[in-house]
């Protein structure tokens, strides 16, 4: 219906209007239209990005009532096991400016935002350390902007420092906001994650 709509109207373009281009811009191909990430996220918000773990992910059991009662929001699919923490007071999840960056992060990691889960730890603590972990199952963690002990972990280490525990590893790192205009702060987080994902 569509095509016809657009074909009648086409027809009904004046020839002043085809000679000044505008007819092109008109009927524009859908295969043209190209999104930013950050513009993509905003669009599927609520279906595309933000996965409602308790009804999408987790099939109902008595064993996954202490999941859904968390109520955990996150971004991401979770897909392979990457669990992606950081602190952000105003945005639900990450500001796009920070998006932009970590899926720049992922991408140069041959990963997507569909691997991972992002975590906003702004309404979270230590207390939920074994629960996020239990929900989330991660073979990977990264901190972005929480300390190790913040999150739960029984041990201190410094930034930039690949740390196992129990079956995952663990990174903590200053917040994307921080480390993409700082080249040095990048370069050590290259370096962990070429260490971890074995680039």
């Amino acid at each position: 219906m569509f095509t016809f709509e657009a074909q009648r109207n086409k027809k009904n373009i004046t020839p002043a209007c085809r000679q000044a281009g505008i007819c092109n811009r008109l009927f524009m191909s859908l295969n043209s239209i190209k999104f930013e990430p950050t513009e993509i996220a905003s669009l599927y918000k609520n279906s595309l990005v933000e996965v409602n773990a308790k009804q999408q992910l987790l099939p109902q059991s008595d064993s996954n009532i202490g999941s859904v009662a968390s109520g955990m929001k996150y971004l991401g699919e979770n897909k392979k096991k990457i669990l992606v923490i950081v602190r952000n007071a105003i945005a639900a999840h990450i500001p796009d400016k920070q998006l932009s960056f970590l899926t720049k992060l992922l991408a140069a990691c041959n990963l997507t935002l569909a691997d991972v889960a992002v975590l906003n730890f702004q309404d979270h603590n230590s207390s939920e350390f074994n629960e996020i972990l239990s929900f989330f199952k991660p073979k990977v963690v990264l901190l972005f902007d929480v300390e190790p002990g913040e999150f739960g972990l029984p041990m201190i280490f410094p930034q930039f420092q690949v740390q196992g525990y129990k079956d995952a590893v663990f990174v903590s790192s200053p917040s994307l906001e921080v480390i993409e205009p700082d080249k040095s702060l990048k370069g050590k987080l290259w370096v962990c994650l070429k260490k971890i994902f074995n680039l």
